[in-house]
């Protein structure tokens, strides 16, 4: 699968690139939710956050408080939305690992509550999970960690 990040020309990424160094770029996205929405991503290739390197990471949250800090200057950002799709089943349409940094303030339209059940989840209210089935859910994920 071809990859439009990786392929974007160097005359056309120098137009929306906003920040870069050696192992990541910010630039904007063409479909913003709110003006300056930028993403920040890996110059190589990668789909997902466990492949990126601990230097990509680094690079990749470095940018983000660059980004921000322009953003809150730039447009009076309030605050900001944050978030990477991973995987198809998550909404992944680009096969590249990349944050979303939307600029937020008040009176914005687009997402209003920030409760990640209503927007990221199925609708409707649900239970609270006893703690005993949130130990046990612990304990599982423990036991798969794999500490390098």
């Amino acid at each position: 699968m071809k990859c439009i990040f990786c392929e974007l020309s160097d005359i056309k990424l120098r137009e929306i690139i906003v920040a870069s160094d050696e192992t990541a770029r910010a630039f904007l996205t063409n479909i913003p939710i709110t003006p300056g929405h930028a993403l920040i991503a890996p110059t190589r290739h990668v789909a997902n956050f466990e492949e990126l390197t601990e230097t990509e990471v680094h690079s990749i949250l470095r940018l983000h408080k660059i980004i921000s800090g322009a953003l809150r200057k730039t447009f009076g950002a309030e605050g900001f939305n944050c978030a990477w799709n991973e995987g198809a089943a998550a909404g992944q349409s680009v096969p590249h690992f990349h944050l979303h940094v939307v600029p937020r303030k008040k009176g914005d339209s687009g997402i209003t509550e920030y409760d990640p059940r209503k927007f990221l989840y199925r609708p409707g209210s649900r239970a609270e999970t006893p703690e005993q089935e949130l130990r046990e859910v612990a304990k599982q994920i423990r036991g798969s960690l794999d500490f390098k």
